[in-house]
């Protein structure tokens, strides 16, 4: 019986052998060399191992299956690996590891390696590596590769994916919560350095890693910032692995685009990477008269002498040559009584400009706690403008009413310069006492922005005298104005000769112009008026973490210092000072859910061309903000998908509206407060490895709460703010095949909506609410992809915004983009 029982009980253990497979791999960094001391475990099995000294690993007696293989150590990303084990088969799992930024960089040096929708780290919101979901505050972002699937090459159509952040106007201008922040504003910012844009134009996207927004004001860390969010373009970076992409599109408007980003080491040591990133755009445009060509070159280099220290240089250079287009005008209160395509220009007018930022900067590891970092950034902008546009009111008849068909038009011929530096070095520093764990930065900022004197503008406006010149029509004095007859629907009027021929919105009479003909006044505006102002900013961050709570205190001091009279005999400095402070929070429920608050104080100086300008009215208080904000962070899917939902209140002080005087248009008024409350909710990553998704949504109560000392401000109070939609919302998604027959091949789809919106430039005037779809279909096969997207495919007329019906903003009608890339 006992031999019996052991012959059983052997032939149980021999079958059981033989139904056991194994896993055999190697891990190697990305520069190739082994791996040495990575912890692996099986998910869900209990069995763990670490690679051995050439990287090498085992998992043996498993039973069939598929296994969740599970990889982390110091100074790389956290492994995840799918593997099935055959009986009686060994399965070899090869697997290059990447470098974790949070562990090895401080600043954004180094090129992201993410090649999905979701990034999981922002530098920012806390000038340190920080993971999303322990910011105790809301962040937006796009990465280039949603930008690349929706054929995105201008910021305008990137931010339409972000909770909250709507077009003002169709230039580089757009509200976040309700406050408005354009490209003029000095108050953006590159790789977490200040910058501006030219305003005209929104910046292309081809060289840029992500756009992202911090929302709410960021001036504990970066000054005068708006207090809706602040949105910073990230550069793309060299990589220490070679790759080199070309595209080429074409589709709707005569649309040529052409783009190529090369990047890798430049020795054998890779101590020397370089990117470069080209592009070539020359589009006609849905508008009439509208045109675009640009050049960009973006070169970007890496120097690492030794693994302490990094050395950067980044230069990103566009040329534009193209027509200013002040948008469309219709007749009356009849949105519908003109073209989407109307615009006032003439054929000989032109914008051409040039922008330029270049960047240097310094990252040194003392040791593996404390870091040093340096960085220069210089922009520099020039515009030379030749522009037909309206004079923002109708044309006049003898009586001085207005004539709906007619828009009385103006020239601008403008040539101006502008210059901004920024120096920021600070400290980084980590430490423990006892169970809590310390984050510091300290650090210093020099914002220098300036207009030097040698721009200029001549305006042509107004009407002709019988004496000679030009000047705005009075009613009263009819007889001293030159008088012609003008035509309409067979009846013939006598109404004042313009010094600008008029706009007929009937005959659409874009012609060519002689502007020497035009009698010219020398103007001094917000544009030329020569401006130099500086900023100071020390500031001091603790982030403190006891186990599962994380606290953020910043605590930041400005002395903000206007030229006033700048170039003039009289020159003096204007000093302000602010004491900005913010206190946020993080505690991580579980694994998957994070709760944040957080409470910040803001503060901006008013334009300093606002303030030197005579006729603004002023001068004016600075703007006051603060931020209440309170929220969920959670991460689902192994972390592959986020979903994330912040409830917040923003109030500012002192903002600057229009005071809607027609015979001043730079008169402003002050508001006593406005304030922003609202929800938002954002659901970006992948669902599965293969089909990625972004949903948002947001609601914005965003109004003027008090008005200023004018009796005629009252009716201001409880309007929602311009161009501010109540709600708002967009989703895409994008769904690649993985099966033998459709392998490669791709779908998206995606749209977003606004609902109605003010004016802010007439308070009786709105924009409806509009809804738009589009999609996109790709194949790859081998190193080839070709994509189509297909925008606005319901053909839907809109409107992304506007100052007033004479100056409206329409978005473009159902158009195709096609493009071929090919990676190599």
């Amino acid at each position: 019986m006992r031999l019996f029982c052991l012959l059983i009980l052997s032939l149980c253990c021999s079958a059981a052998f033989a139904q056991t497979g194994q896993i055999d791999g190697n891990i190697k960094n990305a520069a190739g060399q082994p791996a040495e001391s990575i912890n692996l475990i099986l998910k869900g099995t209990g069995k763990g191992t670490l690679t051995d000294a050439a990287g090498n690993f085992e998992f043996t007696a498993l039973a069939p299956g598929h296994y969740q293989l599970i990889g982390t150590g110091v100074g790389i990303r956290r492994i995840d690996r799918s593997v099935h084990v055959k009986a009686d088969e060994t399965a070899t799992v090869e697997i290059t590891s990447e470098e974790n930024a949070q562990e090895l960089q401080t600043v954004e040096i180094t090129g992201r390696r993410e090649t999905s929708y979701k990034n999981d780290l922002s530098f920012i919101a806390s000038k340190t590596a920080t993971p999303i979901k322990e910011v105790p505050q809301a962040i937006s972002y796009i990465t280039k590769e949603v930008m690349r699937d929706q054929g995105t090459f201008l910021m305008g159509d990137a931010v339409k994916n972000m909770s909250g952040v709507n077009q003002f106007t169709f230039y580089d201008d757009l509200t976040i919560r309700g406050f408005r922040m354009n490209g003029g504003s000095t108050t953006q910012l590159v790789n977490g350095l200040r910058t501006f844009s030219g305003f005209w134009k929104q910046p292309p996207v081809n060289y840029l890693e992500r756009v992202e927004v911090i929302k709410g004001a960021a001036s504990a860390l970066y000054g005068n910032t708006s207090p809706g969010g602040t949105i910073n373009r990230v550069t793309k970076k060299p990589l220490a692995t070679p790759q080199k992409s070309l595209s080429f599109t074409t589709g709707s408007f005569n649309t040529l685009r052409t783009l190529a980003d090369f990047t890798g080491p430049m020795n054998e040591k890779k101590t020397l990477l370089y990117r470069l990133n080209l592009g070539y755009v020359n589009a006609q445009n849905f508008r009439n008269m509208q045109f675009d060509k640009n050049i960009i070159v973006a070169p970007s280099v890496s120097f690492l002498p030794t693994e302490k220290t990094r050395i950067n240089f980044d230069l990103v250079f566009n040329r534009s040559n193209s027509r200013l287009d002040r948008g469309q005008s219709v007749k009356g209160n009849d949105l519908y009584s003109s073209s989407i395509k109307t615009s006032l220009n003439a054929v000989n007018d032109y914008l051409n400009e040039e922008t330029y930022l270049i960047t240097t900067s310094l990252n040194h590891q003392f040791t593996q706690n404390t870091s040093f970092n340096v960085a220069y950034l210089r922009t520099g902008y020039s515009e030379d403008l030749l522009e037909h546009r309206s004079s923002n009111v109708n044309a006049v008849d003898s009586a001085g009413k207005a004539i709906e068909n007619l828009v009385a038009r103006q020239v601008f011929v403008r040539k101006t310069k502008s210059f901004m530096d920024n120096v920021s070095l600070f400290f980084n520093h980590n430490f423990n006492t006892g169970i809590v764990e310390h984050k510091m930065v300290a650090g210093y900022d020099f914002i220098q922005s300036s207009t030097p004197k040698g721009s200029g503008q001549q305006t042509a406006n107004g009407y002709l005298l019988k004496a000679g010149g030009a000047a705005a029509y009075n009613a009263k004095t009819p007889e001293k104005y030159v008088f012609y007859n003008y035509t309409e629907n067979g009846k013939t009027y006598s109404i004042p000769k313009p010094n600008i021929s008029h706009y007929d919105l009937t005959l659409q009479n874009n012609n060519m112009e002689d502007p020497s003909k035009y009698i010219y006044n020398v103007t001094a505006n917000s544009a030329t008026t020569p401006v130099l102002y500086k900023v100071h900013g020390l500031y001091l961050q603790e982030q403190l973490k006891i186990r599962r709570l994380q606290i953020l205190l910043g605590l930041r001091y400005d002395t903000y210092i206007d030229k006033k009279g700048y170039t003039t005999n009289n020159e003096q400095n204007v000093t302000q000072h602010a004491l900005l402070p913010r206190i946020g929070a993080v505690y991580t429920l579980n694994n998957h859910i994070n709760v944040y608050g957080t409470y910040t104080e803001g503060y901006n100086p008013q334009d300093p061309i606002v303030q030197s300008n005579p006729l603004s009215g002023g001068p004016f208080d600075p703007l006051r903000s603060s931020l209440s904000e309170a929220g969920f962070k959670t991460e689902w899917l192994d972390g592959r998908l986020t979903a994330n939902i912040s409830a917040y209140k923003i109030t500012q002080k002192n903002t600057l509206y229009s005071a809607n005087a027609s015979d001043q248009p730079d008169l402003m008024v002050q508001i006593g407060e406005e304030a922003a409350k609202g929800v938002e909710f954002d659901v970006t990553g992948n669902i599965l490895p293969n089909w990625n998704v972004i949903v948002t949504y947001s609601y914005n109560d965003a109004k003027i709460t008090e008005a200023g000392a004018r009796a005629a401000d009252q009716v201001l109070v409880n309007l929602q703010k311009p161009n501010a939609p109540k709600n708002q919302g967009s989703f895409w998604t994008k769904y690649t095949f993985v099966n033998n027959f459709l392998n490669g091949f791709g779908v998206g789809l995606g749209g977003n909506f606004v609902t109605e919106r003010n004016l802010s430039l007439n308070n009786n005037q709105t924009l409806p609410g509009y809804a738009l779809l589009n999609g996109g279909v790709y194949y790859k096969i081998d190193k080839f992809q070709v994509q189509v997207n297909l925008n606005n495919l319901t053909n839907k007329t809109y409107w992304v915004g506007g100052y007033d019906y004479l100056r409206l903003f329409p978005g473009a009608p159902r158009n195709f983009m096609a493009t071929i890339s090919y990676t190599f």
